[in-house]
């Protein structure tokens, strides 16, 4: 049931759940920027609402990142299936450009649907990547492949992991408090 909330002078409209397996109130923003409260089947409205204000800041907060340019939304198959081969081929191209001035051995490169990091590196020299560096502007896609491609060498976060990096992506502390404040 679709219903709406004031909040600080602003209108939030959400979902109202109800749910004979939720033992608590549970407020949850979706992919898509909807927020939908799951309340017990015992609950009631108001509950719902009260439980919503106690977590205003933190509502506030969310629609202010939804309105905010160059967060990139969360992973979704459709989105995956829809990036996965233009973020294969920017992957391939910018750790072919890379690859030059460091000339190291790559392994398998995968596209994934990571949930948590942007780029990973194994022991064995196979990098993966989540199919959402296609969403992002060119310098921060530099910054994760040469990120990536520098484990190959340091496979840690030590200073000559970061001098490596430094070498490619000078700026790389903008780059990864960006991607931070994006992601």
């Amino acid at each position: 049931m679709q219903r709406s909330i004031q909040i600080e002078n602003k209108i939030v409209n959400y979902e109202l759940r109800v749910s004979k397996r939720a033992s608590r109130v549970r407020l949850s923003v979706h992919n898509d920027g909807r927020f939908v409260v799951t309340i017990p089947s015992l609950a009631r409205l108001p509950h719902a609402e009260a439980f919503m204000r106690t977590k205003s800041a933190w509502i506030l907060r969310k629609l202010a990142q939804q309105n905010e340019p160059g967060i990139i939304p969360k992973n979704n198959r459709r989105d995956y299936n829809r990036l996965k081969e233009t973020a294969r081929e920017l992957v391939a191209n910018r750790l072919e450009h890379f690859n030059q001035f460091y000339n190291f051995k790559v392994g398998r490169v995968a596209i994934r649907m990571q949930t948590t990091r942007w780029g990973s590196c194994s022991r064995k020299g196979n990098l993966n990547f989540s199919y959402r560096v296609a969403l992002l502007p060119p310098e921060l896609v530099d910054y994760i492949i040469a990120h990536e491609l520098c484990h190959l060498k340091e496979f840690n976060h030590s200073k000559n992991f970061w001098a490596l990096v430094g070498q490619t992506v000078p700026n790389w502390q903008a780059m990864k408090k960006e991607l931070r404040r994006i992601s």
